[in-house]
């Protein structure tokens, strides 16, 4: 029993340290003057600057189509369910590169909605609109799904019991469902939010330009090298903790007003 303890241990350790040592490494051989002069880069600023545009307007769009979509599938029997939650989770598990050419076939100049938004002067290709729908269709699932699982965990009944007071369907969904079901939204927004940022296959097809965070490194690795790629990097993965630690100091504060 105790060697099966260690063995535990060991294989947890093993699968942390394959985590943890990759971006601690990135960290040390770029040292602080890389991350200094990846600051100084004003193309390197700029896309991740976009990247935090699109991603925060990819996530907002999630919520705002999402969040109905996600309280149908949690309370509503309906022919073509499961092939609907089939086509909310297909993003998730083909290629991204594959979801850019579709995407592209759609939104490009020739595409189905991009020919016809042509002549009406607007363009989606190599354009942070472009890249906001290429984060939208690979990040909504992470929020549909997680909004979806804090639904059902609510009680019918207690809309029902609203209802019975004299409010509507709406108001009764906005004054206890949603309310209850905050937590798991914030949860799937910040998934979602997330999934925009490291998003790099579809984003490269449907918009090289302007350029976000992950096409810009790639293009200084492709060009230039990985000492140049790798000083962006570690300048986009240091804002990224720093964000996620906030929001993880901001959920456990959260959690504790929840036990109050």
């Amino acid at each position: 029993m105790k060697g099966v303890k260690i063995l535990i241990w060991v294989m947890a350790g093993i699968i942390i340290a394959f985590l943890f040592i990759p971006i601690v490494n990135l960290f040390i051989e770029v040292g602080f003057n890389g991350i200094a002069k990846a600051m100084a880069d004003k193309a390197a600023m700029a896309a991740i600057a976009t990247s935090f545009i699109a991603a925060l307007f990819a996530t907002l769009l999630s919520m705002a189509f999402g969040t109905p979509l996600a309280y149908l599938l949690a309370r509503k029997n309906f022919y073509g369910k499961s092939f609907v939650e089939s086509i909310v989770d297909l993003p998730v598990v083909i290629p991204h590169t594959v979801a850019g050419i579709a995407l592209l076939l759609v939104l490009g100049r020739h595409g189905l909605l991009g020919q016809p938004l042509s002549y009406l002067g607007l363009r989606l290709t190599d354009t942070i609109f472009g890249v906001t729908l290429a984060m939208l269709f690979v990040s909504a699932p992470f929020f549909i799904n997680q909004a979806r699982e804090g639904f059902e965990r609510v009680d019918p009944r207690m809309e029902n019991v609203a209802m019975s007071l004299g409010a509507s369907r709406l108001k009764a969904v906005m004054t206890t469902t949603l309310p209850i079901s905050m937590r798991s939204i914030v949860i799937g927004a910040i998934m979602a939010w997330a999934r925009s940022i490291s998003e790099f296959g579809a984003v490269i097809i449907i918009a090289y330009f302007p350029m976000v965070a992950p096409t810009y490194i790639y293009s200084q690795y492709v060009e230039r090298g990985v000492d140049y790629a790798a000083a962006p990097a570690a300048l986009l993965l240091l804002i990224c903790i720093a964000i996620f630690i906030l929001l993880r100091l901001w959920a456990m504060r959260w959690r504790l007003y929840d036990k109050d």
